[in-house]
């Protein structure tokens, strides 16, 4: 029986699509519900299911973020979008990112027969596209991490923090950045943090302790090996040269 995980955070329409589909005739089993991005991301490690049905736009969390997390770590997991929102653009993403079907609310008994077929089909044999859309979800999901790491610099942040954001486990996104920018997630937070010290160090009104704080060290000693092994010179001979 084929694993399937579906995911809306509107309970009816949940329990409607389990209720209400014949699963068995196609071979699928229901193995878990979630009501947001976050729990059904745990729910498809937890189970690893072959199909996923979910809805794009849920409170609090970014559809295409989580989608991209998803198709990158599980690439041979068929998806289908259940969403109300038929927007073309964001069709289309979801299209690069590898989504079988996407399915407007409310959707036919046909239109959602058809798509379980169409990805029960698709997990008889691969023929690349797997291949292809997992790598665009893996390019979403670094900028994606790249951007989260950029506006939160400042902050104590982790590793995990960043994988929680893009929806994927924190070994997978560790690959995901050494494989696309060869480096790991303390070479890029470190780069960014520098880049801002930089910039502040342009401006005279900031004392190198201040900025040290500024861009999220709580060690200068730590930061003034950082900045030297960076920049080929120390914080204050930088701010001479300016």
């Amino acid at each position: 029986m084929y694993k399937v995980v579906l995911v809306d955070d509107e309970a009816i329409i949940l329990e409607g699509l389990k209720k209400v589909v014949d699963w068995r005739s196609f071979g699928c089993e229901v193995v878990a519900l979630a009501r947001s991005a976050s729990e059904g991301a745990a729910a498809l490690r937890a189970h690893k299911p072959d199909i996923l049905i979910t809805d794009i736009k849920m409170p609090g969390g970014d559809g295409l973020t989580m989608l991209a997390g998803l198709r990158s770590e599980f690439p041979d997991m068929q998806i289908a979008i259940l969403t109300g929102y038929p927007y073309f653009e964001y069709a289309q993403q979801a299209v690069r990112l590898g989504v079988c079907r996407l399915l407007l609310k409310p959707s036919k008994m046909s239109e959602i027969s058809e798509a379980l077929s169409a990805m029960t089909r698709a997990l008889g044999g691969a023929d690349g596209t797997e291949a292809s859309t997992s790598g665009a979800a893996g390019s979403f999901i670094v900028k994606e991490a790249v951007a989260y790491i950029t506006e939160h610099h400042a902050e104590k942040l982790s590793l995990q923090e960043v994988a929680d954001h893009c929806y994927v486990s924190q070994w997978h996104l560790s690959k995901l950045l050494n494989k696309t920018l060869e480096k790991n997630f303390y070479d890029i937070l470190n780069e960014v943090r520098i880049t801002r010290a930089k910039q502040l160090l342009a401006e005279p009104g900031f004392r190198i302790g201040d900025i040290v704080e500024l861009v999220g060290y709580s060690d200068p000693g730590h930061f003034s090996r950082i900045f030297k092994k960076l920049c080929g010179m120390s914080a204050n001979e930088y701010r001479n040269t300016l």
